[in-house]
């Protein structure tokens, strides 16, 4: 996963402006007791990271690829 798409699919699920705050303070147990920004900057896979947060906030698995697109198709 590119860090591009991972920070798509942070904001897509948590809203632009939460989801800064959520990369830069919220620890990751998962992930080294990481935030998710120091997880990625110490060589962590984004996806990895991602997915510490869908577990951390009980992202449904239906979105775990994103929120589908108007029509019903995903991203």
């Amino acid at each position: 996963m590119r860090l591009s798409e991972f920070r798509g699919l942070v904001e897509a699920e948590f809203g632009a402006p939460y989801a800064g705050t959520l990369l830069r303070d919220h620890v990751l147990g998962s992930v080294g007791g990481r935030t998710p920004n120091e997880a990625i900057e110490a060589g962590v896979d984004p996806r990895e990271v991602w997915f510490a947060l869908c577990d951390d906030f009980d992202v449904p698995a239906e979105r775990r690829w994103g929120r589908p697109a108007q029509g019903g198709a995903r991203r």
